[in-house]
């Protein structure tokens, strides 16, 4: 109540009569204390745990308290429908306290995005792309002068891509517009190594302070079905979902689309949310599910951030999620208002219960996957030279050096890395001379020059889909490019209704659809899975070790789990184990990894390039299978193989492996080859990792007749 009381009046009328709080909860109590010592802070709490009020409790009442001209404090989201979700809780404590709040994004109509002289809004809502497109308006982001707090929602949705790169640039040059070091607020409900993500977030530029809430351990339902027959299996999700209020996740915008589909006149209030579906449609979705009676989303990952959908009976999870992180988000969706947590799990076979039961176990265990920043963010860098350069027009390599290298993200960059990037830059035409100046050049102006180098604001690598557009201009979705071509006269689904394809202009990545009727093709997009996290795979590992789940399941799903455990061997947690078996054509030689599709991705590529002949290779999340090895022993020949390549330095093994370019970086064409692969090794292979773990590791060769 100390706190409370030491509040701003607007604040604790807020507080009192429009939330109806007759007192903070413990996570909103420390934020307060924290953001009062002026620390940059990191919030860790449960879905629903109160986390956004306890960042905008402090906030709104340093802004009323001191009283801050201009615009006093952003909101930096991840998605842009999540600023739009957030807009009416931000304005409970804005609008009573006569603060002006304002939102800047994509959706947003240009007009509404401005603002005229000294009308800054107090709080601006903003995502990183569209900071980066306010920050080239010289006469707006001087509004910024006077920014006192930066609230970064669903931070560990940045921390390992590009775009959280980005992210951390924009808050360096934020603390240079203002003179100052602004204060950060980080909000999370899940990161496994959160004391690294407070000290990346702040940048060791003052005081940090963590703020973590665990979860109040409470009884939690989940049930599960697992059928092969698909039809059976939609029969029984169609029984869960009945009459209830349901959030149904699949691990795919096309499962999304099949499972409306095979749901389709068997559930009332049908709906479908993921990221290929117009603003407009996934709004319509969300505001349906707000209504009164029974209503089902089948979603993606876009309902896993922060979106309020309100209150709902269960969750449901179709497949198995790739991450702790995930399904913790997932989970926290239901469970709110005092009710348990209600998940029901609908599963194709034994491997998905298997998995399932390792990621119910993780999360039980507070086992969540850590992030990490990327090391070598070259691809960033390019960007922000060619930002800078359009900011000034031209400037000297002296003052592109000493501003890159002030930014945090780039400062263990060697000097002549950063050479090297402006050397290859000048060779490419990406930048030109102007006399001793540097400035854009024609390479750069091709490239991404393109309505007024709109690519440049943003670091996500577009192309590869086409917009689905009504002949009225209603822009319906997206669509991939390959499941474009070819299907003129055809009708698909898309957002759970059908359409017909009219026409397609490919230099516009445009096609027009209509109502359509009859069969339907099966949408797609290209994009291959993340498959498991390493948690992930190691839990699976050790119920296979232990022999049993640690949960308390079913009598049909213990049957179930224990026939698959009784196929693998007995195994020695963390070790690689080989074995060999009789397949149609020949020995097999499976090596038994748990260390998720990366990792074996690597060890894939380093065994073909060790082969003495010509193998088949084939990998998934837990094992690597080897045909056509050899003809007597092959279980011998890949162990000696196994061996032989952890005796080779990282450098020589890394030369093996592909090196990927701008559909995983969108800047790398303007990258020389070297910086390209010591990108890729470090920050997309993890390749040192990678190497340590397979060193350590230890070998065992299966003897052959053992399960």
């Amino acid at each position: 109540m100390e706190t409370f009381s030491r509040l701003h009046e607007g604040v604790k009328d807020v507080i009192s009569h429009r939330l109806g709080w007759s007192e903070l909860r413990p996570v909103q109590e420390e934020t307060c204390r924290a953001v009062s010592d002026d620390r940059d802070v990191l919030v860790i709490a449960p879905t629903a745990g109160g986390k956004t009020e306890a960042a905008l409790i402090p906030v709104i009442d340093g802004i009323m308290k001191d009283a801050i001209p201009g615009v006093a404090a952003l909101y930096l989201a991840p998605l842009k429908a999540l600023i739009n979700d957030q807009e009416e809780r931000f304005s409970a404590f804005c609008l009573p306290n006569g603060l002006e709040l304002g939102k800047w994004h994509g959706d947003v109509p240009r007009g509404d995005r401005a603002w005229k002289d000294e009308e800054a809004p107090h709080i601006l809502m903003i995502t990183p792309e569209s900071l980066e497109v306010l920050l080239m308006e010289r006469h707006l982001s001087s509004d910024l002068r006077n920014l006192r707090y930066i609230i970064i929602d669903e931070l560990h949705a940045f921390v390992e891509s590009d775009r959280g790169v980005h992210m951390r640039v924009l808050l360096d040059r934020l603390d240079r517009i203002a003179g100052r070091n602004i204060q950060r607020i980080g909000l999370s409900a899940t990161v496994g190594n959160p004391g690294e993500i407070l000290s990346w977030l702040s940048g060791g530029r003052h005081g940090e302070a963590l703020v973590q809430i665990p979860a109040p351990a409470r009884e939690k339902h989940f049930t599960f079905v697992v059928e092969e027959r698909e039809k059976r299996r939609m029969q029984a999700l169609a029984r869960i979902i009945a009459g209830k209020k349901a959030l149904v996740f699949v691990n795919s915008r096309s499962d999304a689309e099949s499972v409306t589909r095979a749901l389709s006149g068997k559930v009332e209030q049908l709906l479908v949310h993921h990221s290929s579906l117009s603003s407009a449609l996934r709004k319509e979705a969300e505001e349906a599910f707000s209504g009164e009676g029974s209503a089902c989303i089948i979603c993606t990952s876009t309902l896993e951030l922060g979106i309020d959908i309100g209150d709902l009976d269960v969750v449901v999870q179709v497949g198995t999620p790739g991450s702790v992180s995930s399904f913790l988000q997932r989970m926290g969706r239901s469970g709110r208002r005092g009710k348990p947590p209600f998940v029901s799990c609908v599963l194709k076979n034994a491997d998905e219960l298997l998995c399932m039961v390792a990621v119910i176990e993780s999360a039980s265990r507070n086992e969540v996957e850590p992030l990490r920043p990327p090391e070598k963010p070259f691809s960033v860098l390019v960007q922000q030279i060619l930002l800078e350069l359009l900011r000034t027009r031209r400037s000297s390599r002296t003052r592109i050096r000493r501003f890159v290298r002030g930014l945090a993200p780039f400062r263990a960059l060697r000097g002549r890395e950063i050479d090297a990037v402006l050397a290859h830059m000048m060779e490419t035409g990406m930048l030109e001379n102007d006399g001793d100046m540097l400035m854009a050049g024609q390479g750069a102006e091709q490239a991404f020059g393109r309505s007024n180098w709109k690519d440049l604001y943003s670091v996500i690598s577009g192309g590869g889909e086409f917009r689905a557009v009504t002949p009225d201009g209603e822009v319906v979705g997206k669509l991939d490019a390959r499941f474009v071509a070819g299907k003129s006269g055809k009708s698909f689904s898309l957002g759970g209704k059908s359409w017909k394809f009219v026409k397609s202009d490919e230099s516009h990545e445009l096609v027009v659809v209509v109502p359509g009727e009859g069969e339907r093709s099966e949408v797609f997009w290209t994009g291959s899975q993340a498959g498991f996290s390493p948690v992930v795979c190691h839990a699976v590992e050790e119920i296979l070790v232990r022999g049993a789940s640690i949960l308390p399941l079913p009598g049909k799903e213990q049957e179930i789990l224990a026939a698959i455990i009784g196929e693998y061997p007995p195994l020695r947690s963390g070790a690689l184990h080989v074995l060999e078996k009789q397949g149609e054509k020949g020995p097999e030689v499976t090596i038994l990894t748990f260390r998720g599709r990366r990792f074996n991705g690597i060890l894939s590529a380093l065994l073909r390039a060790e082969a003495a002949r010509k193998v088949t290779i084939s990998y998934n999340d837990f094992s690597v299978t080897l045909k056509n090895v050899a003809k007597e022993e092959p279980a011998g020949v890949v162990f000696r193989m196994l061996e032989d390549i952890r005796k080779k330095t990282p450098r020589l093994a890394a030369t093996i492996l592909k090196i990927p370019g701008q559909e995983v970086w969108k800047f790398s064409l303007a990258l020389p080859g070297n910086l390209l692969r010591e990108m890729a090794l470090l920050d997309y292979y993890r390749f040192p990792e990678f190497h340590r773990d397979l060193a350590a590791a230890e070998l065992v060769v299966v003897p052959p007749g053992e399960p």
